[in-house]
């Protein structure tokens, strides 16, 4: 056991209206945790009333990177300004690769009942940030599951293991796990060195190599790699694996807009007020 990663850092996540008001719990993206190479932002939307999500994520630009959502329960409606649409329902998600500039809304199909998912940027490097977007959407289905007596592993980006997730970022390596953890059961996994890594509590709590962990709370495993254990509580534990290769490089960040210097950002908002900022219609690769 690797016991230099007690030195993580636990930060709760804020509570942020979002899109049209939605109600989101963000971990990075916030003062506390502003990048966290290569990823921007993390949000979780999770609630059963409507006036925290109904208003949705009506039409908004995105340059310079990728977004993957997951949705866990309730009915995400996509489309964009390449002509995709989408219905994201529990247990799907979807990869955009907006790159060189994507408009696109998310909205609830739904006016009662769950809703809950999590939405993750992902940066470019600077050599990707322009290439042509790239649209990718699989139902649950499509990702593979491995099950044991302690866990429940969904694998969503890369692989675990030999289990191969349809999803797959070669630019930023990135791996995506959802566990599901029996109660007072243990999850062991390595994490890459000097990959940036994070663990997401979203449901029940536990213990992080000793500590303790409660729901909405983020574990920065920053880069040193090495083994953790993960031991559920009473009621058991749920949280998402995340790690990706950082890019080492300048970020420079106007909202949805996310590039490397000013000037790119100059360039960003002058596409965007005079309609030039969808350059391409995206690659969409077909459901597996």
């Amino acid at each position: 056991m690797n016991t230099s990663m007690n030195a993580v850092r636990i930060i709760p996540a804020m509570a942020v209206p979002e899109g049209a008001g939605v109600i989101v719990h963000r971990t990075i993206g916030t003062p506390v945790l502003r990048n966290y190479d290569p990823f921007l932002l993390l949000d979780h939307i999770g609630s059963d009333n409507p006036n925290d999500y109904i208003a949705g994520f009506p039409p908004h630009p995105h340059r310079g990177f990728i977004t993957f959502t997951y949705m866990l329960d309730g009915h995400m409606q996509h489309q964009d300004s390449m002509g995709n649409t989408g219905d994201l329902g529990p247990g799907s998600a979807q990869w955009m690769k907006a790159a060189s500039g994507v408009i696109h809304s998310e909205m609830p199909k739904q006016e009662n009942g769950l809703l809950r998912g999590f939405q993750l940027w992902i940066n470019l490097p600077s050599a990707n940030k322009m290439d042509h977007p790239e649209y990718q959407e699989f139902p649950a289905a499509a990702f593979p599951v491995v099950e044991t007596m302690d866990y429940r592993l969904k694998v969503l980006i890369g692989r675990f293991g030999d289990t191969v997730a349809p999803i797959r970022d070669d630019l930023t390596q990135v791996t995506y796990f959802d566990v599901q953890l029996q109660p007072g059961r243990h999850f062991q996994h390595r994490l890459p060195a000097q990959n940036t890594s994070f663990i997401y509590l979203f449901e029940g709590n536990g213990q992080f190599n000793g500590q303790d962990v409660g729901r909405h709370s983020l574990i920065a495993a920053g880069t040193d790699g090495g083994t953790f254990d993960f031991v559920a509580g009473k009621e058991g534990a749920r949280f998402i694996v995340v790690s990706g290769k950082p890019l080492h490089e300048s970020v420079a960040q106007h909202g949805p807009f996310v590039m490397n210097t000013r000037e790119q950002i100059d360039q960003a908002l002058k596409d965007f007020q005079s309609n030039q900022f969808v350059r391409d219609r995206a690659w969409v690769k077909p459901n597996q």
